[in-house]
C-alpha cells in the first residue's frame, strides 16, 4: 500500500487489532489509544469503524477560480451564476491540499501522510501535506486597549490553573503570552489540559475568558473586540498624549488655551510640547504631575489603570499639580481628553484660576471626535507559534537538516492550512500563523497533551529530489482528488493569502 494513500487506509496499516473484541490500538500519537467497535479515541479524530482505524475529520481541500487572464472570481455552483458555491469541488478550480485532516507520521518513520506533485506555471511542483503533534507551541495574543490588563510577567489563570503570562505593552495593545510547554507537559496533569483546551479554542476562534493576577478579567476572542471586565473595548488610541498633542495641535489652536492629553505612557501639554511652541501658543502656567520627560511631555502621571488614557485617573484635573498664577489667566480655555477620545471635559478658568466645567464648543468637539476617527477598532489577534521538530521533518525527508536549509533559502514555502507563515530566523523551522487566515477546524489535540495542527511543504520537484524527499511516497494531485474527492471538505481560498505554487521572488537556488 502507497504511504500517499488517503487517511483511513493508511492509518489501517499503522492501527494494531488486539484480540477478538475487535479492538483497534491506534498509534497516531504517543497515546496508543485501545478503541471499541463504534467509538472514537480520546482526541476524538480516530475511531474503529468495523474493527479498521478510520480518520473522523475529513481531508480539507482549498480551492480558488481563476479567469484566463489570472483575475480571480467568486465561488459559485458550477454552470449558476449569481448563486453561491455549495462546497463542492469545482473541476477548473486549482486545488491545494491542506493538511487539514491529514494525518500524522507518529511514531515518526513514515513519510507524511500525502506527498503530493501537481504542475503549477509550467513547474512540477510537490506539496508535502501534514499534521505536527507540537508541545512546543503557544499562542501570542495582541490586545488592543489603553485599560491596564495586568503586571507585567503576571500569571494569566483559566479555571484557577496558570497558563501564560502578561508581556509587553505596545502601542495601543497590551500583548499575551498563552500556551508553551511548561504549561503543557511541566506541571500538573490538569494545567496541561487546561492549557490545551485554552490553546485550542483560542486557535478555532472561540471565546476564552482570561484572568490575570492582580489585574483583569478579559475575554478573548480572535478578530473581536476584547471585553475587559464585562466592558467591550471599541477603539484602539490614535497615539500616546505626545503624539495626540502634536496630530491635532494646529485643528486645536485658536479654539482652546491650552490642552492635556492623558496617557498612562506620555502625558501631552500642549503649549509646552514642541508642536504648540511652533504655533506660538503662550503658556499656560498649569503644571500636571509626574517626572518631566521633554518639554511638553510627562511620565508615570498616574498609576496604570483602567481609566482615562490607560491611567486609574478617573477625575482628570486630578493631574493639575499647580496652576502658575503668574502665568495663567481669568477665562483661559482648557480640554482635557484621552487617548482615544472617549473621555473628554471642556473648563474654561474662573477669576480664582479654578477650572470650571463649560459646555464644549462645537469646534473643540469636532477634533475631540476626529481623534475617535483616527481610532481603529479595538481587537484581538491570535498568532499560533510553533516549532517544526524533526519527526514532522523527517515525514519530509530522511535527512531533516536538509530541508531546514531549503527553507531558509526560500527554496520551500512553509504554510499551515494554507495561510502564509512567518518563519523565525536562527535555527529549525519556528513558525507564526494568524488563525484567522486558515480554514475553519483547523486545530485538534491530542491527550498527552498536545495541539495537531496543520503544516505544508511545497517547493520545485527537482528541488524535492535534491534534498532527499521520500520521492516513493509521490502521488498525483489527480490520484488524492480521486481518492478523496467525495469525502474531502473543501473550502474556498481566501484572496489574502498567497498562493503556495506560486514561486516567490527572490528564492535562492
Amino acid at each position: 500500500m502507497a504511504n500517499g494513500a488517503p487517511p483511513a487506509q493508511q492509518n489501517q496499516k499503522y492501527g494494531a487489532r488486539e484480540g477478538d473484541q475487535g479492538i483497534v490500538r491506534c498509534d497516531a500519537c504517543p497515546v496508543l489509544c485501545r478503541i471499541r467497535p463504534g467509538r472514537v479515541g480520546a482526541c476524538g479524530r480516530y475511531a474503529n469503524e468495523n474493527g479498521l482505524l478510520t480518520r473522523t475529520d475529513p481531508l480539507v481541500l482549498s480551492q480558488r477560480v481563476a479567469e484566463a487572464g489570472g483575475a480571480m472570481v467568486p465561488f459559485q455552483a458550477e454552470g449558476e451564476q449569481g448563486q453561491e458555491w455549495d462546497g463542492r469541488l469545482l473541476a477548473d478550480a486549482e486545488t491545494f491540499v491542506t493538511g487539514i485532516g491529514s494525518g500524522t507520521t507518529y511514531p515518526d518513520y513514515k513519510p507524511a501522510p500525502f506527498i503530493v506533485s501537481s504542475q503549477y506555471a509550467g513547474v512540477d511542483t510537490v506539496t508535502v501535506v501534514t499534521e505536527g503533534i507540537f508541545s512546543y507551541c503557544g499562542v501570542k495574543v495582541k490586545i488592543d486597549t489603553d485599560r491596564h490588563l495586568g503586571p507585567e510577567t503576571a500569571p494569566i489563570r483559566v479555571t484557577g490553573e496558570m497558563v501564560g503570562h502578561v508581556t509587553t505593552a505596545e502601542y495601543g495593545s497590551q500583548m499575551l503570552s498563552i500556551g508553551g510547554v511548561r504549561h503543557l507537559t511541566g506541571g500538573s496533569k490538569k494545567e496541561g489540559n487546561v492549557t490545551c483546551d485554552t490553546l485550542l479554542k483560542l486557535c478555532s476562534g472561540e471565546a476564552v475568558e482570561l484572568a490575570i493576577e492582580e489585574g483583569a478579567t478579559v475575554t478573548v476572542q480572535a478578530d473581536r473586540a476584547p471585553i475587559v471586565n464585562g466592558h467591550p473595548e471599541e477603539r484602539m488610541r490614535v497615539g500616546c498624549g505626545s503624539a495626540t498633542v502634536g496630530i491635532f495641535a494646529q485643528q486645536w489652536h485658536g479654539h482652546v488655551d491650552e490642552v492635556i492629553v492623558v496617557d498612562d505612557h506620555i502625558t501631552g501639554v500642549l503649549t509646552e510640547h514642541q508642536a504648540g511652541r511652533c504655533l506660538d501658543m503662550p503658556l499656560s502656567g498649569i503644571r500636571v504631575r509626574g517626572r518631566k520627560s521633554t518639554p511638553g511631555r510627562y511620565f508615570q502621571v498616574a498609576e496604570p489603570g483602567s481609566g482615562w488614557g490607560g491611567t486609574d485617573i478617573t477625575d482628570p484635573l486630578s493631574i493639575v499639580e499647580k496652576i502658575d498664577p503668574k502665568t495663567a489667566w481669568p477665562g483661559l480655555r482648557l480640554l482635557l481628553t484621552s487617548t482615544t477620545g472617549e473621555d473628554a471635559l471642556y473648563c474654561v478658568l474662573d477669576e480664582e484660576l479654578r477650572p470650571r466645567q463649560q459646555e464644549m464648543p462645537a469646534p473643540v468637539r469636532k477634533v475631540v471626535d476626529r481623534i475617535g476617527e483616527n481610532c481603529e477598532p479595538a481587537l484581538c489577534s491570535v498568532i499560533f507559534m510553533a516549532g517544526a521538530g524533526g519527526s514532522l521533518r523527517a515525514g519530509v525527508t530522511e535527512n531533516p537538516v536538509h530541508l531546514t536549509r531549503s527553507v531558509k533559502q526560500s527554496l520551500t514555502r512553509v504554510t499551515m492550512g494554507g495561510a502564509p507563515v512567518y518563519i523565525w530566523p536562527g535555527g529549525g523551522i519556528t513558525v507564526m500563523v494568524d488563525v484567522t487566515r486558515m480554514p475553519e477546524n483547523a486545530f485538534g489535540y491530542v491527550p498527552t497533551p498536545a495541539i495537531v495542527a496543520p503544516m505544508e511543504f511545497t517547493l520545485p520537484k527537482a528541488d524535492y529530489e535534491a534534498l532527499g524527499g521520500h520521492a516513493g511516497a509521490v502521488v498525483s494531485l489527480q490520484q488524492v482528488l480521486s481518492e478523496q474527492g467525495e469525502s474531502a471538505r473543501t473550502a474556498p481560498w481566501r484572496d489574502d493569502n498567497p498562493w503556495p505554487l506560486e514561486r516567490r521572488k527572490g528564492a535562492r537556488s
